[in-house]
């Protein structure tokens, strides 16, 4: 893969986007949780995850008929009012939950509009995506372990109201990146009714066992095996270890991510998914190391091959779903993907306090290693899963000379 001019402002673009994300993270729960507690912080993260969830389909039809980098400006341009407006209010007192509901809001729909262009430009803009699809991975991994530590300080010296103007200004950073970045020839869907452009997502979705087959995997994963894990995790690793050793386990994820992405630099496996299905067998690692009450050594050692596992696959994944399926119809797939993949998520979530306040956090645990394993022997054992292979020379418009 050649860094391109072009591909470097994409590459900032992600990374500070990512790092401002991860920020929000910390300054939300700091934040809103000193002003409206617990509650508030959970209404105004819901305030964001539903609209995302609601209009994502809708970003995958919008980004086939425009394409994905024009609807990734925009979003990022109502992105950076939105945080702006939530950075005023902190600044000039103290904002009102209705204004961080509505923000919140906006800002998960914009997301939406978002999602769906982080596959589908990946191909239009460098002749090697796997190798993009790792940059990217490790640079976010980075992002996402510093974007929390700096968000923590400047709370600390500054307050809310600037750790919400940088998270702002990060948008505005990715905005400008993304203007300058030159794409060749989109291809565009052919232009007929929004349900239409739905359905024909959904029949292309449909026909691919592989795509399908995955995301219902998945779907199960958010139940099973990723919704328990953060909440009953940091539960019981504070309880048992101390809170410094639940954050000595997420630098470890991250340490893992970086890992697993700079794994997938080097490794080009004829059968990704394939690859990936067996490197994810170490995520469950860490759910095991947490219910069989580890010691730290062990427990960071699992965090590890946790983060690494995830960065792997989600390279071998993403960069199968960018040379497979047509450009015309990516960005709707990814939608679909995106959909499936993360829907689930809030109802593992919300279950794990309920069924581990009744079984045990540990036996809920025990369960989600069992489905993790399960679903990683469900993805080998399906044919279309197990033997689709890498594309040697990726379906990729090259990247646009700068």
């Amino acid at each position: 893969m050649r860094w391109t001019p072009n591909f470097t402002r994409y590459f900032v673009a992600r990374s500070v986007s990512v790092f401002g994300d991860a920020m929000l993270l910390v300054a939300s729960a700091l934040a809103i949780g000193a002003i409206h507690g617990a509650t508030g912080i959970g209404v105004v993260l819901a305030a964001w995850m539903v609209p995302f969830l609601g209009f994502i389909l809708f970003g995958g039809v919008f980004a086939d008929r425009i394409g994905a980098r024009p609807l990734m400006l925009g979003a990022d341009l109502v992105r950076l009012a939105a945080q702006g407006t939530v950075a005023v209010g902190f600044l000039t007192g103290v904002p009102s939950l209705w204004l961080l509901i509505a923000c919140s809001a906006v800002s998960g729909a914009a997301s939406a509009m978002y999602q769906p262009g982080v596959n589908g430009i990946i191909p239009l803009i460098t002749d090697d995506p796997q190798r993009a699809n790792a940059t990217i991975r490790v640079a976010n991994a980075i992002a996402e372990l510093l974007g929390p530590a700096a968000a923590g300080i400047l709370f600390g010296f500054a307050g809310a109201g600037v750790v919400y103007t940088v998270d702002a200004a990060t948008f505005a950073v990715s905005a400008v990146c993304l203007a300058f970045v030159r794409v060749g020839p989109v291809p565009r869907a052919e232009r007929s009714s929004m349900a239409a452009d739905l359905v024909a997502g959904w029949h292309e979705f449909r026909s691919r066992t592989w795509l399908w087959g995955v995301i219902l995997v998945w779907v199960v994963f958010g139940v099973f095996l990723f919704g328990p894990l953060l909440p009953l995790g940091a539960t019981l690793i504070s309880g048992t270890l101390g809170p410094a050793a639940y954050g000595w386990t997420q630098s470890a994820v991250g340490a893992g991510t970086i890992l697993g992405g700079l794994a997938a630099l080097r490794l080009r496996p004829a059968r990704p998914l394939a690859a990936g299905a067996v490197a994810m067998t170490g995520y469950v690692l860490l759910p095991l190391a947490i219910a069989l009450h580890a010691g730290l050594p062990v427990l960071l050692a699992a965090a590890v091959a946790n983060g690494a596992a995830w960065a792997f696959w989600s390279v071998m994944w993403q960069t199968s779903v960018q040379t497979q399926v047509p450009p015309r119809m990516l960005n709707r797939l990814t939608a679909y993907e995106v959909l499936g993949s993360d829907g689930s998520l809030p109802v593992g979530q919300s279950l794990a306090g309920p069924v581990s306040s009744w079984i045990g956090a540990e036996r809920v645990l025990a369960a989600s290693v069992t489905a993790g394993l399960l679903g990683c022997a469900a993805l080998l054992l399906t044919p279309t899963i197990r033997n689709l292979r890498r594309t040697p020379d990726p379906a990729a418009v090259p990247a646009h000379p700068s």
